[in-house]
């Protein structure tokens, strides 16, 4: 089965010293950096906080977000079910909370954070017969069981790629940043590799990119190109605004195409490093975690050299 080259032309990384998020400023625009007030900014270390001024209380969706506890949204439902507590009394949405508070979920006492904090980023590439969740009552293989272990929360995925579609795959430990790079208002692209049975006609491109009726709404590609072709195999690059539920699949369905492959290539700003090979992952540079999540960079001290990251497997232990 052939995969999609990169070529000079249309290669999967920016051309930058920074190997994982494009420095044009334009994919960043959602999250700027706080330089913080005249004169320098502030610096900023892994797990490092900040108090914030005041020591105001936050509302109580944000402090579990950026816990790594869930995703806003599943920590409202959460909230509604009554599975959280504020001090031994049910919460409510939209409750605030402050260091003093004790907060539980099912029970056991979830350890807040407050102020800023370098959130933790992991780059995995995705195999196909993978799923992205944790539960799966078919019994098949997960991308958490992947993931390294972490001493506190939990790897909260970025988007989903469906069970078989292949590519980047991002994780954090913060849910506020997972939930600004999944929110359709921060406008974070995703680009596709996409394999189809047939090539594709004028009209056809025509349709894919000024819009497509879906049942679930109205869908277009703001970018398409051609790659290459391999017998009856064409491969395009196909940009979206937004993810929904298999939509690069459906919209090309719709017209009558099948997709033979598809694999994601880029997520917002951060690009699917060529080296990193499928079932491995890698975690992104502090420097570029901290622009991501719209917080400075730290300082290095003296001449002290950034390092690659590695690149890492885990292996998944078969029952039996």
């Amino acid at each position: 089965m052939s995969t999609p080259r990169t070529s000079k032309r249309t290669p999967l990384r920016a051309p930058s010293k920074n190997k994982f998020l494009r420095h044009d400023g334009s994919d960043l625009e959602p999250g700027k950096p706080d330089d913080g007030p005249a004169g320098g900014g502030r610096t900023v270390r892994r797990g490092a906080r900040f108090p914030r001024d005041g020591g105001e209380p936050e509302r109580l969706q944000k402090v579990l977000a950026r816990a790594g506890v869930a995703s806003r949204r599943q920590i409202e439902e959460w909230v509604e079910e009554g599975r959280i507590l504020v001090n031994d009394q049910p919460a409510s949405l939209g409750q605030k909370v402050g260091p003093g508070d004790r907060v539980k979920l099912n029970g056991r006492l979830v350890q807040l954070r407050f102020g800023a904090r370098a959130p933790r980023v992991l780059i995995y590439h995705k195999p196909e017969g993978e799923i992205v969740s944790r539960n799966d009552p078919e019994g098949r293989p997960s991308v958490f069981e992947r993931l390294p272990a972490l001493r506190r929360g939990r790897w909260l995925a970025i988007g989903r790629l469906d069970f078989n579609t292949s590519g980047l795959l991002l994780f954090t430990d913060d849910g506020n940043l997972a939930n600004r790079m999944m929110h359709p208002r921060y406008g974070f692209e995703r680009e596709y590799a996409v394999r189809l049975l047939g090539e594709l006609g004028d009209e056809h491109i025509r349709a894919l990119t000024e819009g497509i009726a879906l049942e679930d709404g109205h869908a277009r590609f703001s970018s398409l190109r051609q790659e290459r072709g391999e017998g009856v195999n064409r491969w395009y690059r196909v940009v979206l605004p937004e993810g929904r539920n298999r939509e690069v699949r459906r919209m090309f369905e719709a017209i009558g195409f099948t997709v033979s492959r598809l694999m994601r290539v880029r997520y917002g700003p951060v690009e699917l490093p060529p080296r990193l090979k499928r079932g491995m992952w890698m975690e992104m540079p502090e420097a570029d975690t901290c622009r991501l999540a719209g917080l400075p960079a730290p300082k290095k001290i003296g001449s002290e050299r950034e390092r690659p990251p590695k690149l890492k497997r885990t292996m998944v232990r078969k029952p039996g």
